[in-house]
């Protein structure tokens, strides 16, 4: 039995120490949606290699999966996601990127990528919605492919709730000054949870650095289980999700 670097007194949030290539298997859990953020490999520091076959260790425990990546990385290890189907890619936008040549355009995106194994219809998805304020398109009728993946496409009446999908394109400023090099925004996080996760349900951050996606998913109102290599992050991370924290809305 292993015991977790750190548990919340409700027992929401669980983080573990160690190689989640030796911790995962040896938890048995089942999770509803896997947030990924893992090293590219893509530059020279010490702490940037990709874990080899971790994807597959994934599908031991998920069929639902949300992947932080680089194009290149994405490319480089696409034989790692045999057996996952890739339903969306989603951009975040930054406010500003980081550039380390002048060869090339400055980088200020990231892409996170979704994938799902087995029956499309049996994945969770509940795709976010945003305040809308432009035209009024109450009780149009237009076509809506309710069946994705399957060709299926029907006609329906739309009725205008004054709310759009939320876009594929997903603006949210860098972290700045934050408890790990390459954390992510809470805002961001919150919207892949609740799309890919039922409320209540689990999610697993198998790279879990500071904690940003286990914060996100309790105030979501989901359960989450985090994995993390290093003790110095699980530590910063122990400490963010001690604080104590609001009820979900």
């Amino acid at each position: 039995m292993i015991e977790p670097y750190y548990r919340d007194p409700d027992d929401t949030v669980a983080l573990y120490h160690g190689d989640m290539r030796e911790i995962l298997p040896a938890l048995g859990l089942k999770a509803d949606l896997v947030v990924a953020d893992p090293p590219y490999g893509e530059t020279s520091l010490t702490w940037d290699r990709w874990p080899d076959r971790w994807p597959t260790l994934a599908a031991t425990v998920a069929s639902s999966m949300w992947c932080f990546g680089s194009m290149r990385m994405f490319l480089q290890q696409r034989d790692q996601f045999d057996g996952w189907k890739l339903s969306q890619d989603i951009v975040w936008e930054k406010h500003n990127g980081t550039g380390f040549t002048t060869d090339r355009f400055k980088r200020v995106h990231e892409t996170v990528t979704h994938w799902y194994r087995g029956d499309w219809r049996s994945v969770h998805h509940d795709t976010p919605r945003t305040a809308y304020s432009g035209p009024d398109k109450h009780d149009r009728a237009r076509y809506n492919d309710r069946a994705a993946h399957t060709g299926a496409v029907k006609a329906i009446t739309y009725t205008d709730d004054g709310t759009r999908l939320a876009r594929s394109v997903q603006r949210h400023q860098s972290v700045r000054g934050g408890l790990h090099p390459t954390e992510k925004p809470l805002p961001l996080l919150r919207d892949l949870i609740t799309y890919g996760c039922p409320e209540g349900g689990l999610v697993l951050d198998p790279f879990a650095g500071s904690g940003s996606t286990l914060d996100a998913a309790r105030l979501a109102g989901r359960r989450a289980i985090g994995i993390e290599a290093r003790e110095d992050y699980c530590e910063a991370a122990g400490r963010r999700l001690s604080t104590l924290v609001l009820p979900a809305a």
